[in-house]
């Protein structure tokens, strides 16, 4: 397992192209983060290939052992399109108000195995769903922090998401409303 920096792959024109720079991880990163905030949930499923999961374990493990153990979120293709279109096509009263989101990512660093270009980042979202001044948990700011782990794959010239991997650090921490795409 190495990491690679834009230097080492700029270095190798020979591996420029299978290899994942930086540059690239956090073009790929970023994206994510803006549609999530912008509440365009149909083009962050464009982000994922059609094997790709969206995992928030309760607590870190491997992929393999996810349909054994408990988890805040485990969505593959079906389950991530199910998750859009009912937040943004039917009544949902717990997004009614919508939550507004900031998602950060930092720390952003490639690392190449055997399976292929892993992408390691710390994640902060913000967090503010707007109500009524009784409503416990709204109209104040909340922090989701954790690591994130993804794992891409080159598919007509894109890097697309096969796992995003989010390990929260209050994953074991009563979480109300996660009706949002963290």
């Amino acid at each position: 397992m190495t990491t690679t920096t834009d230097a080492q792959v700029a270095s190798n024109g020979a591996s420029q192209q299978a290899t994942l720079t930086v540059a690239e991880a956090e073009t790929l990163v970023f994206r994510e983060c803006r549609l999530l905030d912008e509440v365009r949930y149909e083009e962050w499923l464009e982000l994922f290939t059609s094997d790709g999961v969206y995992w928030i374990p309760v607590h870190d493990g491997e992929l393999a052992d996810a349909r054994t153990k408990v988890s805040i979120v485990y969505d593959d293709a079906e389950r991530r399109a199910e998750r859009v279109f009912r937040t943004l096509h039917t009544p949902v009263l717990d997004q009614n108000p919508r939550s507004r989101t900031v998602h950060f990512a930092s720390n952003i660093e490639v690392v190449e195995d055997e399976d292929g270009p892993r992408i390691n980042c710390a994640q902060l979202i913000a967090e503010l769903r707007p109500g009524g001044e009784r409503q416990v948990g709204l109209n104040r700011t909340r922090m989701l922090a954790g690591r994130c782990e993804y794992r891409v794959r080159r598919e007509s010239g894109q890097w697309r998401i096969t796992l995003k991997k989010l390990v929260l650090i209050e994953s074991e921490q009563p979480l109300f409303n996660l009706a949002f795409i963290l």
